[in-house]
């Protein structure tokens, strides 16, 4: 059985990977005086046991790697993965700081590319399982990804150097975050990025309309279910057409991968989703909603 939980952490992004197999994986941040204490003490107790813990960060931007200075100090971290960059901004500050010097650290820093490969991330061994995570983006040769880190290197973007992960469950289930990367940005490099069906899709740049996944996408992907962040709702695109779950209302999201299917959990004790099957027994944790099949 495997766990992915998307915390509620207001415009940002934060969500782990509690794996079948002995890894643990945390995917971005957005850790505040409001939130850090209980998430990072709900981190600890999920990754006990776990010989592999990592730390994914899709792109250097605020909102996806604020108060990584007080997780590193409380979990340290000794695997980052991280597009490799030299990202500028105007201001520094502590979590920025602390990004720097994990992501130019080569003891710790492992930089993502497109079908890269590292033990026990996407390959396995007598020791332990692998984690089941793949790595669809960047293709550092390509020429539009080229364009957006010369951008980020000047400090005036940051979006469309997010790395696209994909993550298979080992009870078939398959998750996708596209980190923030732009509409125009990811028509222009459909061609470059290998797109299969996927039970749960993450939508880019926190379900904004600015990131709506092309259609052309959605028709390689057919996701079971799309998560919509917690961006302010005028900026949303609602994605018509497909279920989804809007973090804005769900708050905290645990998908819990079992028997066949996805079954959802809100930490909200008032939501409910009309479009998700409901299953008995599904009680996991509190708040059950419903589930998707695989």
């Amino acid at each position: 059985m495997s766990i992915v939980k998307s915390f509620s952490v207001g415009v940002g992004d934060m969500m782990y990977i509690r794996h079948g197999s002995d890894n643990f994986t945390i995917i971005d941040c957005d850790l505040g005086e409001d939130n850090a204490d209980r998430i990072i003490a709900e981190l600890k107790a999920a990754a006990k046991g776990k010989g592999i813990c990592r730390f994914v960060n899709t792109h250097p931007d605020g909102d996806h790697f604020g108060g990584i200075e007080r997780l590193d100090d409380e979990m340290p971290i000794s695997n980052f993965y991280v597009v490799k960059n030299l990202a500028m901004k105007e201001q520094d500050s502590a979590s920025f700081e602390r990004y720097c010097a994990l992501r130019d650290d080569a003891s710790k820093a492992f930089y993502l590319s497109k079908g890269c490969t590292r033990r026990w991330m996407n390959s396995g061994s007598d020791e332990r399982g692998h984690s089941g995570l793949h790595c669809l983006w960047p293709d550092l040769d390509n020429e539009h990804f080229k364009e957006a880190l010369q951008a980020a290197e000047g400090g005036t973007d940051y979006n469309n150097i997010s790395t696209i992960i994909r993550y298979h469950a080992s009870n078939g289930a398959s998750f996708l975050w596209l980190g923030d990367l732009e509409t125009e940005f990811m028509e222009k490099i459909e061609d470059s990025v290998d797109l299969n069906h996927t039970t749960v899709v993450f939508a880019a740049h926190h379900g904004r309309d600015s990131g709506k996944i092309p259609n052309s996408w959605l028709d390689k992907l057919k996701p079971k279910i799309i998560v919509i962040g917690e961006a302010p709702s005028r900026h949303l695109n609602y994605y018509s057409g497909y279920k989804t779950v809007t973090q804005n209302l769900a708050e905290d999201i645990t998908m819990d991968c079992t028997d066949g299917r996805v079954d959802f959990y809100s930490s909200s004790s008032t939501y409910y989703n009309k479009a998700l099957i409901k299953y008995e027994g599904a009680s996991a944790f509190p708040n059950y909603f419903g589930s998707v099949k695989i």
